[in-house]
């Protein structure tokens, strides 16, 4: 996990408004960054590990990554399940 940044008045202003303790603030918004940090080809390797994990084999993975591709905050051109495990495996 990257080293964020957060600042002070957001973690107040969390505290303030939830039940949230203020390092439980700092670390929710430490994991909501970092999760929106992501680029494309570190998320293609890190879901094929976690679905990997779970059972499925690749052609169920290739296809949920490509579907999961186009859900995510990043943007870039429609990759193919090729390209996609080029990316994962070089």
């Amino acid at each position: 996990m990257k080293p964020v940044n957060v600042p002070t008045e957001l973690i107040n202003h969390l505290c303030r408004t939830s039940v949230l303790s203020a390092s439980q603030a700092e670390h929710l918004v430490t994991e909501v960054l970092n999760y929106y940090a992501e680029n494309s080809q570190d998320f293609m390797v890190r879901r094929h590990a976690e679905l990997q994990s779970l059972g499925f084999n690749n052609k169920h993975i290739f296809d949920v990554i490509q579907q999961e591709l186009t859900e995510r905050r990043f943007s870039g051109p429609h990759l193919s399940q090729r390209q996609i495990r080029r990316v994962i495996y070089g």
